[in-house]
């Protein structure tokens, strides 16, 4: 396959005369070349398999997924094993593949292989393919060479039987996973389908009723870690560069994680086949934050449906407090790419089947047999969700109210047990026995019944039936059938509704489906959607299918029968493969544009020889404690309340000794908030964004420009009080420069709506033509005077500094590091000489020219035109004349003035680290990863000292 991004060869477009962009510019660009791509290599390869073949058509050997063993059954997913296997062998449809074109390897990863293994000798397997649209959907794919990696289903102890399954699956193109029984009675059997199977179906979490069940499930949790990781190496051991790693579902949610901490350059795809539950029904789940985080390691998550992909989006923002968009989630800059992609069915293999005379056989039997009689079909596993009770319930209400129907129509309901050694399936199978003998009793005669409910299991092959036979069967029940009743509670996606309308191209039967099937998103237009729950309607619902009009019907079905044979389980897959490659594209394009993680080598070094060093540091999330989000349990009243790291107290104190070191804390909090923090350090302190200075020995004074106008300052108080009223959790600030509205431990998405109803209030009335400006940060909105920023401040603040320290020597070292808000890293700017952005043209320090106006200047500092600083009363003395008459400030505006800090400035480039913590989007020159980093480098920095 062609490599994404690369320039193509040629195209259908370039054909006619409209030549192709050579390097798409958008993803949506690469996403339909790769389409158009995809689709001429498909017509290519199906020229060249019409041209090798005989004509023959070659499905038998197929089966479908009703027929599967208990114990291979169990609790498995309805998507990836509901559907048909594609041929007799895992290699149909890849052995064929042109080996003349180089094809990306796709290693996809599941539970189980796509073959059960059964052992013949001790040295010897035999190998048997199962069945499921997961297998259908990978198995007709030519663009890639496929290998799977999953569990055999078998425990295998002895080194000897281990090597002779692996030798007997790599001619499969399989590769096994060897767990033993306690890891699969752990990890399968107990958190697989004891905790989230239930759970991800609104089931809910069996009851911890006693302290033993408990332990059971961290058991559980630690065996099914444990099982995630040996998948994980087994993929380790094959993977190539340039793979692509597909995992699968709910049992490998930890896979991603382990994946990307071996290899973070690796190509990682996570897709779910079951439901994904709201936010408040995951957020029961013990590990709910863990299994997000480890999800959110891959590249591309896929779902079913929008309403899935929008429900772990959901998740991700409420549980772990990341950033949701229309991509997906964000953390940190890192993206990772949430889409539906509705799996689909090979539906020509079933219109192919219909021809067949076999089929038609079958098909001219059961039309005799139901001579006369409208005939309605569900096939069901029999379990919990997919709402066999209700559906019998609502055709006997049918029955009750529809006399003239009981002799007239049948009801043939295929259910396939599962988990028969479970007490709740029991009773389920017990409850359906009993209704099904009630309404027969009750609407039947000698010769007929309104209900056929045939139980089928694997013991069918056991007694002699050809598992193909079964499928032309069920294909001919498809066909005969008048109206398909899929009722299930809560369904991933249920592809039956699928098989079903491929097999109606003569009767143009009717569709009733359950709105909580995921099919309902693709097929609800032309299918009849119903509330299972609501016994009435679907007995409703029932009688109009059975009387709708020909034209009617026509239209339903022709809708569902284009959605059914274009979106193939083939183009499923092809699609997501695709956008996972697409998604990796896009995410180096993202990463061109992240900083890398500091040097600290080289900062140290730098630091040891240089002679007049500045130290600027931020406060809040960059020299405070860490605080742990992943549940979002977050203690407001603590972490509202900023302290200096434990860690950090010595470090800081003994830089602050060292008399070549100048610190700088440039925070955004008010004076109180660093005086409390910093009271007991030799520093200087920088508070409200650098609007206002002191140096711990003495007096705050301002460094504010003229002409700062703050009379807008009520009637924003005013807005903000409103919201914080209204906002539960949510507060404000009130500073002396500006207003912040704070909704971080508000509700996640009820806090975003109020914020945008908040800038819609305050645009519209108090700073319609205010001089201001509006700084929005992931969970707050700050409104400013125009003009205060952090990088407008710093060249002030460095006048003053020198003015009062009595600078002897130029400042040849410059370390920046803050978790400063977009509006402040114009800071970082100030030190950077081939950025064309500053506060000011004259405040931008010569970087380029190591011999800039501090070596020029003779008299250095001393021949600055400065005014004396305005000493500034404490917030207590002017608490009222802030929001008063502002003489204070008109005062305070006659004894301002701009001094030329960046004149003490001798920097080279080299010597300058600007430095974002948290923070990936920055215009800093590096990365820190969080305050932790922050406590080490400095560490670092004291441990440099004599």
């Amino acid at each position: 396959m062609e490599e994404i991004g690369s320039p193509p060869e040629t195209s259908n477009l370039e054909s006619h005369g409209n030549p192709a962009p050579l390097i798409p510019t958008s993803r949506l660009e690469r996403l339909l070349r790769e389409r158009v791509l995809r689709r001429s290599s498909k017509s290519y390869h199906s020229l060249e398999e019409s041209r090798d073949s005989n004509g023959d058509l070659d499905i038998s050997g197929n089966s479908n997924d009703l027929y599967l063993s208990d114990g291979d059954r169990g609790y498995q997913d309805e998507d990836v094993f509901e559907g048909n296997v594609i041929g007799k062998h895992l290699t149909d449809g890849i052995e064929k593949q042109d080996v003349r074109v180089p094809k990306q390897r796709l290693l996809v990863v599941a539970n189980r292989l796509p073959v059960s293994a059964i052992r013949k000798d001790d040295d010897s397997w035999g190998l048997e393919i199962s069945v499921g649209g997961l297998v259908s959907a990978l198995l007709g794919i030519n663009e890639f060479e496929a290998r799977w990696i999953g569990w055999a289903g078998v425990n295998v102890p002895d080194e000897v039987g281990q090597r002779s399954l692996t030798k007997a699956l790599a001619e499969k193109r399989c590769i096994p996973v060897f767990l033993d029984e306690e890891i699969v009675h752990q990890y399968y059997n107990g958190y697989c389908n004891n905790i989230l199977w239930p759970l991800f179906h609104y089931l809910g979490l069996p009851q911890e009723d006693r302290l033993a069940t408990t332990r059971s499930f961290q058991s559980q949790f630690a065996a099914y870690k444990e099982a995630n990781q040996m998948f994980a190496d087994v993929v380790n051991a094959h993977y190539r560069e340039g793979d692509v790693v597909w995992c699968h579902d709910y049992h490998l949610m930890f896979l991603p994680k382990c994946l990307k901490d071996y290899n973070r350059k690796m190509k990682v795809g996570w897709f779910l086949h079951t439901p994904f539950p709201s936010s408040e029904i995951h957020r029961t789940l013990p590990s709910r934050s863990e299994l997000l985080r480890s999800v959110l390691a891959a590249d591309l998550v896929g779902f079913h449906t929008y309403d899935y992909a929008r429900h772990f989006v959901s998740a991700c923002t409420r549980i772990l407090g990341l950033e949701g968009t229309p991509d997906g989630v964000e953390d940190q800059g890192k993206l990772t790419r949430v889409a539906a992609f509705p799996i689909g069915i090979d539906s020509e293999r079933f219109i192919r089947a219909l021809e067949l005379d076999v089929v038609k056989a079958h098909m001219k039997q059961l039309k005799e047999r139901f001579a006369g009689r409208k005939v309605m079909l569900g096939v069901d596993r029999l379990d919990m969700i997919k709402g066999i009770p209700q559906k019998i319930l609502a055709f006997e209400k049918f029955l009750e109210e529809n006399p003239v129907w009981r002799d007239k129509v049948v009801l043939v309901q295929i259910a396939v047990p599962t988990r028969t050694d479970v007490p709740e399936y029991q009773k389920l199978s017990s409850q359906v026995h009993e209704i099904v003998g009630r309404i027969n009793g009750r609407f039947g005669s000698l010769t007929a019944v309104p209900i056929h409910h045939l139980v089928r299991t694997y013991a069918l092959k056991v007694l002699g039936y050809d598992r193909s036979l079964e499928f032309h069967e069920l294909c001919a029940l498809y066909a005969v059938t008048d109206v398909a009743l899929v009722t299930s509670l809560r369904d991933g996606m249920n592809l039956v509704s699928y098989e079903f309308v491929a097999c109606q191209a003569s009767k143009k039967g009717v569709l009733i489906l359950s709105e909580f099937a995921g099919a309902a998103q693709s097929l609800g237009a032309g299918a009849i959607l119903v509330n299972p729950w609501n016994i009435t309607e679907v007995a409703s619902s029932i009688g109009y299918a059975l009387t709708m009009p020909a034209d009617e019907r026509e239209k339903r079905h022709r809708h569902n029968f284009t959605h059914v044979s274009t979106h193939t389980s083939q183009e499923w897959a092809e699609t997501f493969v695709s956008e996972l490659n697409d998604t990796v594209v896009e995410a180096q394009l993202r990463i061109r544009q992240i900083p890398p993680l500091l040097p600290k080598g080289d900062a140290v070094e730098r630091y040891i020889h240089s002679n007049n060093r500045l130290l600027i540091l931020g406060f809040n999330a960059t020299l405070t404690e860490p605080v742990d989000t992943q549940g979002r349990r977050i203690d407001q009243f603590k972490e509202m309340e900023l302290k200096l790291h434990q860690d950090l107290k010595e470090p800081l104190r003994r830089l602050c000794e060292d008399p070549k070191t100048t610190i700088i804390v440039l925070s955004g909090s008010d004076r109180n908030v660093l005086d409390e923090n910093f009271g007991g350090y030799n520093l200087w302190l920088a508070a409200e964004h650098g609007m206002f200075l002191r140096r711990t020995t003495g007096d705050w004074m301002t460094t504010m420009p003229e002409n700062l106008n703050m009379d807008w300052v009520d009637s924003v108080k005013h807005v903000f009080e409103y919201f914080t009223e209204r906002t539960p959790r949510s507060h404000f600030e009130l500073r002396e420069t500006s207003l912040v509205w704070n909704y971080k431990y508000a509700d996640v998405e009820f806090g975003k709506l109020q914020s945008k109803d908040l800038l819609q209030h305050l645009w519209t009335g108090p700073i319609s033509n205010a001089s201001v400006d509006v700084v929005q940060g992931s969970r707050s909105v700050e409104v400013r005077a125009v003009g205060v920023t952090k990088g407008a401040a710093i060249d002030r603040i460095l006048g003053e500094i020198v003015h009062h320290s009595h600078v002897e020597a130029p400042i040849d070292y410059v370390l920046c590091v803050g978790h400063f808000l977009p509006k402040d890293e114009d800071i970082y700017s100030f030190f950077e000489p081939e950025l064309p952005t500053g506060p000011a043209p004259s405040a931008r320090a010569k970087i380029a020219n190591p011999l800039n106006r501090f070596a020029s200047n003779s008299t250095g500092v001393a021949a600055f035109c400065r005014k004396a600083p305005l000493p500034i009363p404490s917030p207590d003395a002017r608490a009222n004349s802030f929001l008063g008459n502002g003489n204070w400030w008109s005062r305070m505006r006659e004894r301002m003035t701009v001094h030329e800090g960046s004149s003490v400035l001798d920097l080279r480039g080299e010597n300058y680290f600007s430095c974002a913590v948290g923070r990936k989007r920055s215009s800093a020159r590096y990365l820190l990863g969080s305050s932790t980093e922050v406590v080490e480098l400095l560490k670092e920095l004291t441990a440099c000292q004599p």
